[in-house]
């Protein structure tokens, strides 16, 4: 393969082996030795023929979180045709995201696709429906901690600052300060609602009724998230919208909730996600034409909640 070897790879199992190195990039491409903090491994078993042909093995390695481990590996250095070949090469229950290696460098690697299964140390984000607004246990948030911390009581810890009212603007300039003592190795942004909203007296006659102009605006947010996650060795996950039933929630505390505009807000965020390499779990479906599971039309009910969060484990977990 020609081209200029303009990505990374951080390498900590197969691809390191030049035998598999050849059947992917017609030889064996240049590596220098690395480490990856805050991670371990743990096995999992390959069925992908292709793949087991290639490697010579049926169980390969993934990573998963570990505050104070380290992974031995390589950084592999690709064209565009071999990180594609690569990415082809890899088996469904991987994707492609950035770390951060020990020497502070950034680098693509292969993690969990799932991104909360592989997750030691949680932050959320985000606003009232992630602050767990009308349900006592403390909403799909909460579901989502306690599930979280029973699967190692010892080791897991998760937190939950989200704020009720916050746009992405606000968690963006809030976020920074938040995250060095908490040590996470995952950020959950929950991309609420708040960010579709126009001021009620407003509604009439808008000339953006679909945020349009808006939304673009959140990308900037978005990337300072990126960066601050990335900054902190965390993975950034971005959950959101759910639906809202828009004839409850036409005139909200000052703001006006329209379903055109959370569905281009969600349109937005799935877009941004997929240029970015970012997970995005998307909390649409549980509540469509669910009012009964809506207190106002906005907020789920605690039975709400935990259709989210249903929803959010088979996504996340």
């Amino acid at each position: 393969m020609t081209g200029s070897r303009a990505h990374t790879l951080f390498s900590f199992g197969t691809l390191m082996d030049e035998r598999v190195q050849t059947a992917l990039f017609g030889g064996a491409v240049p590596t220098s030795p690395a480490s990856l903090a805050g991670y371990t491994t743990r096995p999992l078993k390959i069925i992908d023929p292709a793949v087991i042909a290639a490697s010579g093995l049926d169980v390969h390695l993934i990573l998963e979180r570990r505050l104070g481990a380290s992974v031995d590996g390589a950084v592999l250095h690709l064209t565009d045709e071999e990180l594609a070949a690569a990415d082809a090469y890899e088996v469904d229950d991987y994707t492609r995201r950035r770390v951060v290696l020990s020497s502070g460098e950034s680098t693509w690697a292969y993690l969990d696709a799932k991104p909360l299964r592989p997750a030691e140390r949680i932050v959320v984000v985000g606003d009232s429906i992630a602050y767990g607004r009308c349900d006592p246990r403390g909403g799909w948030a909460g579901h989502l901690a306690a599930a979280h911390i029973a699967g190692n009581e010892a080791e897991r810890r998760f937190f939950n600052l989200a704020v009720p009212g916050s746009t992405l603007a606000d968690v963006s300039e809030q976020t920074p300060a938040l995250l060095a003592a908490r040590r996470p190795d995952t950020l959950l942004v929950a991309a609420g609602i708040n960010d579709s909203a126009i001021p009620a007296a407003g509604a009439e006659g808008d000339s953006d009724a679909d945020g349009t102009a808006d939304l673009a605006r959140l990308a900037g947010s978005l990337d300072t998230l990126a960066a601050t996650a990335l900054g902190q060795g965390a993975r950034l996950v971005v959950a959101g919208p759910s639906w809202l039933d828009e004839d409850r929630t036409r005139d909200y505390e000052g703001l006006r909730f329209t379903r055109a505009r959370a569905l281009a807000l969600r349109s937005f965020l799935r877009t941004w996600c997929e240029a970015n390499h970012i997970d995005h779990l998307d909390l649409w479906e549980p509540l469509r034409e669910r009012t009964d599971l809506l207190v106002d039309g906005l907020h789920p009910t605690a039975e709400g909640h935990r259709a989210l969060y249903e929803h959010l484990g088979a996504l996340g977990r």
